[in-house]
């Protein structure tokens, strides 16, 4: 059974400190910015960050295709790289349900492997549950200058209770305008190869959804996993929309001045994250 967050926080003497970051195949591959954003609000957070170097895809493609072989051979990479950490912290929550969630249940039939899926499980954390349910943080020193909306991604909400979190910490952010979509949770449409296997459902949902974020005037939507952001931007830059995209992590540590997602990088003071 996977021991939720508030039960975790409420077993632990003090919230972990010394934490692994689990980057994403996304984050990594298209947008870094989202990294070096968690990586400052957990260190801001007193933590001691670290990126394990030998960490692969979490192995969500092969599990929704249905290939368990190849799941639980990335699993088990997984999990014995993230050994010895208090918390292994994830900004995204579709890869974060899937090391809580999922991995304990691809090894029943291996008790040693099960232990450690378990154990795993029990120390992952989506970045915004991380800060607010476990760190306790409640406000963060930045600044947007625009109207925002946010969408609940799937994951996230569903598998992990993500709802409030970013939401709280968006209200401290100095000049932001939080402005809710009629149905913030609702799919974006995205769903992983849920996209390529059925295109013309899945266009119909992000027209809906990008449609549903036009109408609340903001300038700007914000969610927590990368794919349905990626998403999302490419529906809203088809349609010729001026609504930029962005990960809630880089407007909360305060980097708003890159270029949105699925535009080319404004230059910048080198060595500015």
């Amino acid at each position: 059974m996977v021991t939720s967050v508030s039960a975790l926080s409420s077993e632990r003497s003090a919230p972990p400190r010394r934490v692994a970051l689990f980057v994403t195949c996304l984050v990594d591959l298209f947008r870094p910015a989202v990294a070096f954003a968690a990586v400052k609000l957990l260190e801001e957070a007193g933590c001691t960050v670290e990126v394990p170097p030998l960490q692969v895809c979490c192995g969500q493609p092969a599990y929704n295709s249905g290939d368990r072989a190849t799941t639980r051979a990335i699993a088990q990479q997984v999990i014995e790289t993230f050994e010895g950490f208090e918390a292994v912290v994830v900004p995204s929550g579709s890869c974060g349900g899937m090391l809580s969630h999922h991995y304990p249940t691809l090894f029943e039939d291996d008790a040693v492997m099960k232990a450690k899926a378990e154990s795993l499980a029990g120390r992952s954390y989506e970045l915004m549950s991380f800060l607010v349910d476990v760190l306790g943080v409640r406000t963060v020193s930045a600044h947007y200058d625009g109207a925002v909306t946010y969408h609940d991604s799937c994951s996230g909400l569903r598998e992990l209770g993500v709802k409030g979190q970013p939401r709280q910490l968006l209200a401290s952010v100095q000049g932001l305008r939080l402005r809710e979509m009629k149905t913030p949770e609702v799919c974006c449409g995205f769903g992983g190869t849920f996209c390529v296997k059925y295109p013309e459902i899945s266009n119909a949902m992000v027209s809906e959804k990008a449609a549903d974020i036009a109408a609340t005037g903001a300038d700007t939507v914000l969610a927590g996993d990368l794919g349905c952001l990626m998403n999302m931007a490419g529906k809203l830059q088809r349609e010729g929309s001026p609504i930029q995209v962005r990960h809630v992590a880089e407007v909360l540590a305060d980097m708003g001045d890159i270029a949105p997602i699925g535009e080319a990088e404004r230059g910048r003071p080198e060595g500015k994250r």
